[in-house]
């Protein structure tokens, strides 16, 4: 099938945008807060979502609750549970075209990146339905008297809330690795992309998963997130998104000692040295920054060039960026479509002004996209700091928004990057073996690409320092997060006990 799919084989689009709990989608709510959904590429309204409050939120939880404490999920057999998270994983795969075209509408996400996302969304559950095999307990027997063994179990009912930049592939993440080990979750998505949330979450109860095991609510996040972190029946939380409400999602569940895996904000630095594959680094630097319409928390969107090919490398820069084909996202050959919202896009165009009034210059963009008399579309921009210091340096744009500065040496590069309220990822393009260990050994990032662009090792450990973010994703990090230890001690020999009180003379 083309990437854009036959129009009579488009999905439908609810009038109405309700929660799924306990398997099945909420009634109508009267008197209930409505928030359009709207397509940004057209600016029109596609639906209508209503939002989740206390009481809806408290329902959800309590079917999440009833799943976990009674239902069967926690205790099939793991073979039982890795069947349905395959058959998760298959039907993902094979409603793709139906899920890519309500992300693409919804999101303004390209095409072509929403069905990589789906890709990886359905490897997320094939990938957590392995890691689940390979957890393991132990056994300690240096106590000859008493055979000790640990275990570990379920953590219980997670409160997952996923961001709008990448729907389906955030938020299959979040529920594929809470899920796999046997808890139970309800999810919270963005109220700007519903849409693919809700089939998806329909999807996963006709691959067979049990009611309540993952329920779904709709509402912002002041009003339906705030409700689901702070309910007495939540066990953890698991948030992607911004830095500032990581923020407050942590003291929130500080608050009733809640664990917390929280991935943030990001203000990545994306080293360029002359020893560099010049042609591979403008790819890379491009690829960084401008995919997934700019709006990604890993972006290299400060680009640090070595002073020697700094005036090349600019300029072929702005050069490519002012070819990238901007357009309706349902089209295949568009690489940049519109930004998720209208407030996002002001926010966005807010800073050129910001840039240079603290002494930057404009190189390229910075204004809406002409041509669109419809649509949050904005051009690729760039702009060269001063500084480091500049905010357009420090605070995290999210939008297609380059940031350049030049330096002269690899510790200074290496110093520029590490100054940064943010440690998220990194990024290093270089030919010169020493420049490479170097930075990777020196900067302060949990991540560090070298010579690639963005590559996710499901395997390895993902997250960030500093105030991008606390624990990580990835196979024994997320064991370690969404399990319990359990020790467990029995004696081999009767032990040995004091008797208290057994001779004593009774008190009158």
């Amino acid at each position: 099938m083309s990437a854009v799919a036959d129009v009579r084989n488009r999905p439908r689009i609810d009038e109405r945008i309700h929660s799924v709990i306990a398997g099945a989608r909420v009634a109508a709510r009267a008197g209930a807060t409505e928030l359009p959904v709207i397509n940004p590429a057209t600016e029109q309204t596609m639906s209508v979502l209503q939002e989740a409050d206390a009481a809806e939120v408290d329902a959800a939880v309590g079917a999440a609750r009833d799943a976990f404490d009674r239902g069967p999920w926690p205790r099939l057999p793991l073979d039982d549970r890795k069947d349905i998270l395959y058959g998760i994983r298959n039907l993902l795969r094979d409603r793709s075209d139906e899920l890519a075209h309500l992300e693409c509408l919804n999101a303004g996400l390209p095409i072509a990146r929403v069905r990589e996302q789906l890709a990886r969304a359905a490897r997320n559950f094939e990938f957590f339905a392995e890691v689940a095999s390979t957890v393991t307990g132990q056994t300690y027997t240096g106590n000859r008297s008493h055979l000790t063994y640990v275990t570990r179990e379920p953590k219980g009912v997670g409160a997952l809330i996923a961001p709008w930049n990448a729907p389906l592939a955030l938020a299959s993440m979040r529920v594929a690795s809470c899920i796999a080990f046997g808890n139970t979750c309800v999810l919270k998505p963005s109220e700007y992309t519903p849409l693919s949330m809700l089939r998806m979450a329909e999807l996963f109860h006709e691959a067979g998963l049990p009611p309540g095991v993952v329920n779904l609510v709709n509402g912002r996040g002041a009003v339906t997130g705030t409700a689901l972190v702070a309910h007495a029946g939540i066990d953890m939380v698991a948030f992607t998104g911004g830095t500032r409400t990581g923020k407050a999602i942590m003291a929130a569940a500080g608050a009733q000692l809640k664990p917390c895996i929280l991935e943030l904000g990001g203000k990545s630095a994306n080293i360029i040295h002359e020893s560099a594959v010049f042609e591979r680094a403008l790819d890379g630097a491009l690829a960084s920054v401008y995919s997934n319409n700019g709006q990604q928390c890993l972006a290299g969107s400060r680009i640090l060039v070595h002073r020697p090919i700094a005036e090349r490398f600019i300029a072929a820069f702005i050069e490519r960026a002012r070819r990238i084909r901007i357009g309706d996202p349902m089209q295949p050959e568009t690489e940049m479509g519109p930004l998720c919202f209208r407030e996002h896009l002001e926010r966005v165009l807010s800073y050129v002004e910001i840039a240079v009034g603290e002494g930057g210059e404009l190189l390229t963009g910075g204004r809406r996209a002409p041509g669109f008399s419809k649509g949050y579309y904005m051009e690729p921009t760039a702009v060269l700091a001063r500084s480091n210091k500049a905010r357009v340096c420090r605070e995290e744009i999210f939008g297609p928004f380059a940031t350049f500065l030049v330096y002269d040496a690899v510790d200074e590069a290496i110093e520029i990057a590490n100054d940064s309220p943010y440690g998220l990822v990194a990024y290093v393009w270089a030919g010169d073996l020493d420049v490479t260990m170097r930075c990777s050994r020196d900067i302060r990032a949990g991540t560090v690409w070298v010579n690639t662009p963005m590559v996710r090792e499901l395997r390895a450990p993902f997250g960030g320092f500093k105030q991008s973010g606390i624990g990580r994703d990835g196979a024994t990090s997320s064991v370690e997060f969404f399990t319990e230890l359990k020790t467990t001690t029995i004696p081999v020999d009767a032990p040995v006990l004091p008797g208290i009180g057994r001779d004593g003379n009774r008190r009158p």
